[in-house]
């Protein structure tokens, strides 16, 4: 074990050799045969307006990367060539693109609470299968995004952007391998009734497994939807090692409604298509996970 470094100080007293830390922690990486590196923020450098840890921020953060001691150390440690596991403990998209590219995997976290460190030993032994979705986009850069002052969406979330992010809204790994496919959808609805997929999932490994189930829509014409697929139905599926697992899931009407210039909500009426799959349908969630989502097609029309 080694402290490794300070959340945001260069040494552990003012007294002490600059990256005193770090050089401990590259001897016991050395030594070891896997590296768990825990990384991240706390309340001093992101929080809410008004929190006076961070009061000098508003309660944001400076930018998307962690402090440049933490990436010193991370960037030190994998150079040992040993496994480096990165557990990233913090409430925000950060940018991780180094340690996408040098460690061996990535444990998001976040704030986990008094029990955190039970939860994340269970995982990481193999005692639970991660099952977590991405509730943000993980951006690779700052200047990918629109200047803070720009309210406009454009770039903006996954509904909006045209770059391809460092890790997608909705994207996470799960051990083992999962199994998707369509039984029944319906091709046609009214624009008050909602739209059922029954599904089958297969898990074609040796060990209990969760999943998420996303189902994301966008109607083929139509100026006033997002540019990409809306997350419109989720379902968190349990399936046994080798175990089948057979289910419905709705997609309710008023997902097939768009906002106006006005701002009025209405139906849009015409052809929707309909993606189900473990992430959504962008190319980065493809390239990560090797998966196409299940591409279907309905008509919605007034009742």
């Amino acid at each position: 074990y080694s402290v490794g470094s300070e959340l945001t100080f260069n040494r552990s007293e003012f007294l002490a050799q600059p990256n005193d830390r770090i050089a401990e922690a590259v001897y016991t990486a050395e030594q070891s045969d896997v590296v768990v590196l825990f990384v991240g923020l706390d309340e001093t450098l992101e929080g809410e307006e008004g929190d006076t840890g961070n009061s000098d921020a508003s309660g944001d953060k400076q930018s998307l990367y962690l402090p440049e001691v933490q990436n010193r150390l991370i960037e030190k440690v994998t150079a040992t060539g040993k496994p480096v596991i990165v557990c990233l403990m913090a409430g925000s998209s950060i940018d991780l693109s180094y340690a996408d590219k040098h460690c061996a995997a990535v444990l998001q976290a976040w704030y986990p609470g008094a029990l955190g460190g039970r939860a994340i030993a269970n995982v990481l032994f193999g005692k639970s299968a991660p099952s977590g979705k991405l509730p943000v986009t993980f951006y690779r850069q700052d200047n990918t995004l629109p200047d803070f002052t720009d309210y406009s969406m454009s770039g903006r979330t996954y509904r909006y952007m045209t770059e391809l992010p460092l890790y997608p809204f909705g994207y996470g790994l799960t051990y083992g391998h999962a199994g998707l496919r369509c039984e029944y959808a319906d091709r046609e609805i009214k624009d008050s009734d909602p739209l059922r997929i029954s599904l089958v999932m297969d898990n074609k490994g040796e060990r209990p497994i969760e999943e998420v189930v996303q189902v994301y829509c966008r109607p083929q014409e139509s100026n006033d939807a997002p540019p990409n697929p809306v997350l419109c139905a989720f379902k968190r599926v349990h399936a046994d090692a080798g175990q089948t697992i057979r289910f419905e899931m709705l997609v309710e009407s008023d997902r097939f409604t768009v906002v106006g210039e006005d701002g009025n909500r209405y139906v849009a009426c015409g052809e929707w298509d309909i993606f189900v799959g473990f992430s959504q349908p962008d190319l980065r969630s493809k390239q990560l996970t090797g998966i196409e989502p299940i591409a279907l097609r309905v008509s919605v029309d007034r009742a």
